[in-house]
């Protein structure tokens, strides 16, 4: 126990650590995904009444069917997920491995938020306030403790990776810092492989059971 207590202590000072050298480029991605949320919320609080039916219609739908025990295809549901995850993974790291690529790094988290705030607020204008709570808690907050932090940290070492190659372009020191960013990236990847496991597995079950309180 003592020695698994070591190790658990040992990843946590390494984050923290890694967080502390790269403080600035954290701070700036979580703004950029900050004002993607900012933007999806009032992208939906400003959308006409009938945009804003069809969201509650589809929202209601998928309700009723998990209330009327549909029987999720869980296979296919994580394949989905998995890939979903990987190739997200995969295009962060290519285009933070080209100088030319960060820009699409910041769009791309700044599209993320604004998905996750599209969602939230989705689903705020479909329930009453706290099951429009309840059910964003148990839809996205298992899966996305991971999922947020993980693509964050990829963008970070996107960035990461073309300061070093702005201060040094010796061709030694960039093949070195895409090594790093790779190896980093793989980590970050597989943790992302996890979060989609969590999603079908934890927060699905979770939805299901919570949708059953509210009929």
């Amino acid at each position: 126990m003592r020695k698994q207590e070591k190790k658990s202590f040992k990843i946590l000072d390494l984050i923290k650590e890694h967080i502390r050298k790269n403080i600035k480029e954290y701070l700036t991605v979580c703004i950029v995904f900050l004002i993607g949320i900012i933007i999806g919320v009032m992208f939906i609080n400003n959308a006409d009444e009938s945009q804003k039916n069809q969201i509650t219609q589809y929202l209601g739908n998928f309700t009723e069917a998990l209330n009327s025990n549909y029987e999720i295809d869980v296979g296919n549901l994580l394949k989905s997920s998995i890939i979903s995850n990987l190739v997200l993974a995969i295009f962060l790291w290519f285009v933070g491995s080209t100088v030319i690529g960060i820009p699409i790094v910041y769009i791309i988290i700044g599209i993320r938020g604004f998905c996750l705030g599209y969602t939230l607020s989705s689903i705020m204008i479909t329930y009453t306030m706290w099951k429009g709570i309840l059910f964003s808690i148990c839809s996205l907050m298992l899966q996305n403790i991971i999922f947020i932090p993980c693509i964050l940290a990829l963008a970070v070492s996107g960035i990461k990776l073309y300061k070093s190659i702005i201060k040094d372009k010796r061709r030694e020191n960039v093949k070195i810092q895409i090594v790093r960013h790779t190896i980093f990236s793989s980590f970050i990847a597989a943790l992302m492989v996890g979060a989609s496991f969590v999603e079908v597995y934890g927060s699905s079950n979770i939805v299901s059971m919570c949708i059953k309180l509210f009929a």
